[in-house]
């Protein structure tokens, strides 16, 4: 389908190749190539009088040795194993240019067992040009209630005051690899907070139904282009009250894929960054997420 590889970032944890393995099947799916990466961060970076002569040997990394054993019987057609040195959080987004998408696990071997996102997915998933997808420990639970409907899912936040067509169409195209339904979750906020004057009149509290109402709407327009140029995919919108986070991290329960977009820049402040919403989706998601770049148009 493309010659833009999957990439598998992997250190030799648990997570990482669990993430591996997610970026194994998305390859196949894709028909795409799969190149697994092992940055190796070394104490050199930090030394003056070390010259830093380049990337390393391949042969005789064990994290790659050990990706080549767990592949061994199932590898996609087309894998390549490259190590790197220097800090990964910096090199890991500069490899996302010529890839359509990168893996990684939710945390690595660094920094603290509590952490619940390491450093080098976050910067990963702030930065890279490609999409990329954290995969989260196998472990992780969610409260509220399970889908309505059994079957696989791909999860999609529509924020109808700023709809992110890369967003929408990236889930489309996953849910019709997978065989899956797309649950297109748009929150608008409720109960409302009113404010008043002393002495002035409290304005009347709006339907709570006019405002789900006109919100599934919205949400229904822009999904209508990607449900003509993807016709087997079954698309439901569902307007939920509450905070985006909140509701997308419920939905994650025993879903396929859940998909957000990162932030686009703001005037004042031209760094790339990341949203609430999708901090607190990566954060607490019981499903692979896939954060999306915003068009280049929009950066």
């Amino acid at each position: 389908m493309s010659a833009a590889p999957v990439i598998a970032a992997v250190d030799g944890s648990e997570d990482s190749l669990r993430a591996m393995e997610w970026a194994a099947d998305a390859a196949r799916r894709r028909a795409a190539p799969l190149r697994v990466v092992h940055v190796r961060q070394y104490a050199a970076w930090g030394q003056t009088d070390v010259l830093v002569a380049g990337p390393p040997e391949e042969e005789g990394d064990p994290v790659l040795d050990e990706v080549r054993a767990r592949l061994a019987d199932h590898a996609p057609e087309t894998v390549e194993y490259i190590a790197l040195e220097g800090a990964p959080g910096a090199v890991l987004p500069e490899l996302g240019v010529d890839a359509q998408l990168m893996v990684l696990g939710s945390r690595g071997r660094g920094g603290f067992a509590s952490l619940l996102l390491g450093s080098n997915s976050l910067a990963a998933a702030r930065d890279a040009e490609c999409p990329v997808v954290v995969v989260p420990p196998p472990d992780r639970e969610v409260h509220g209630e399970g889908p309505a409907e059994p079957g696989p899912r791909v999860v999609v936040g529509v924020n109808v005051d700023s709809p992110d067509e890369a967003t929408l169409s990236f889930a489309f195209t996953e849910a019709a690899l997978r065989g899956a339904r797309v649950q297109a979750i748009a929150a608008y906020p409720w109960p409302l907070q009113t404010w008043s004057a002393p002495g002035q009149l409290v304005p009347p509290m709006p339907d709570e139904e006019a405002i789900a109402n006109e919100t599934r709407a919205l949400a229904e327009g822009f999904l209508a282009p990607h449900r003509e140029r993807h016709p087997s995919v079954r698309a439901d919108s569902e307007a939920l009250p509450g905070d985006a986070a909140g509701n997308l991290v419920a939905a994650s329960r025993d879903a396929e894929l859940v998909v957000v977009g990162r932030h686009r820049r703001r005037l004042l402040a031209p760094a790339r960054m990341m949203g609430s919403v999708t901090q607190a989706v990566l954060l607490h998601a019981a499903a692979p997420v896939a954060v999306l770049p915003p068009t280049p148009g929009e950066e």
